[in-house]
């Protein structure tokens, strides 16, 4: 019998779920392609009869990939954004936050999962995490007094993925920073004035007319 190596049994079968999930996020960003459940469980140090009392199928396996990841991301980028202070600062978190999230491995897996999962197993998910996602924003951004929030959340993450994209092939620029530090600096110079982060007000602020 398998050594148990949790409190109860329910502890150690969701502690050992959350190795082979892990290890499935890490192999989706190794190798773009789905991973079997004899590499899954090579990766995770069990053994492959073992992986299907977790998951009937790598389908299965996928599936709970794609309910896995969406909410993780989600808390990552939320968390940022909940400890920092003044509004501004908030939407500037968000937009650490998903650059951040972009400049990881985790992008691999985004862009894995959707070579290797059905889209309409995907859509709903997406979704979902998008909407989530921009509900920090879109509080921060109403706190800030933005008059059209829907748009300029939407705007928002337009400017992050266009300025993230732009960035991705290249893994540092001519002054060898890192891509993400001169996406972070692209984008500071776009929406520093706007949320007035070097001290002077919101370029927008008061304009009602």
């Amino acid at each position: 019998m398998p050594r148990i190596d949790a409190p109860t049994v329910a502890e150690h079968h969701a502690r050992q779920r959350r190795v082979l999930l892990d290890a499935a996020r890490v192999l989706l960003a190794e190798t773009g392609q789905a991973p079997s459940m004899a590499a899954l469980g090579r990766r995770a140090g069990l053994a492959r009869s073992s992986v299907y009392q977790y998951f009937s199928s790598p389908d299965d396996l996928l599936r709970a990939v794609v309910a896995d990841v969406f909410p993780d991301w989600a808390r990552q980028v939320q968390e940022q954004v909940a400890s920092a202070g003044s509004p501004a600062e908030r939407v500037w978190a968000y937009v650490e936050a998903n650059v951040s999230l972009f400049a990881s491995s985790e992008q691999a897996v985004a862009h894995a999962l959707t070579r290797v999962v059905e889209p309409a197993v995907l859509q709903g998910p997406m979704e979902q995490f998008h909407a989530e996602l921009q509900v920090p924003l879109r509080a921060a951004l109403t706190e800030l007094g933005e008059p059209e929030v829907g748009a300029m959340a939407e705007l928002v993450d337009s400017l992050i993925v266009q300025a993230s994209r732009n960035a991705g092939s290249c893994e540092t620029a001519g002054d060898g920073q890192p891509s993400h530090e001169v996406v972070l600096a692209r984008l500071r110079r776009l929406l520093g004035g706007y949320l007035g982060l070097d001290g002077a007000p919101p370029a927008w602020a008061g304009d009602a007319s």
